[in-house]
């Protein structure tokens, strides 16, 4: 019997949320997934998203906020961070102030 696919909450906020068309996504990912995959994934899965959450080196964009389970990825592993079976992935675009 093979084990399933682990499955991520994705939390999506302001235009993000109008570009995916709702709040949250279940979705099954490989167990050795990593946030620039599912990232990239998203961007692909979502032509409004796409260019918006990775520049083109891959790395997630200046101003983004990405959180693995309330925690910024950047003080992790950055788009090498590790998801497991879970995990909430929220993602925010960057946020202007005046």
């Amino acid at each position: 019997m093979t084990e399933p696919e682990p499955e991520l909450e994705l939390r999506f906020f302001a235009t993000f949320r109008a570009a995916v068309g709702q709040k949250e996504v279940t979705r099954e990912v490989d167990a050795d997934a990593t946030v620039g995959g599912v990232l990239a994934a998203l961007e692909a899965d979502h032509p409004d998203l796409e260019g918006e959450l990775l520049d083109d080196d891959g790395d997630i964009r200046p101003q983004l906020s990405v959180l693995r389970n309330g925690r910024e990825v950047v003080h992790l592993s950055g788009t090498e961070t590790a998801l497991e079976d879970g995990d909430r992935l929220s993602v925010f675009p960057p946020v202007a102030g005046g």
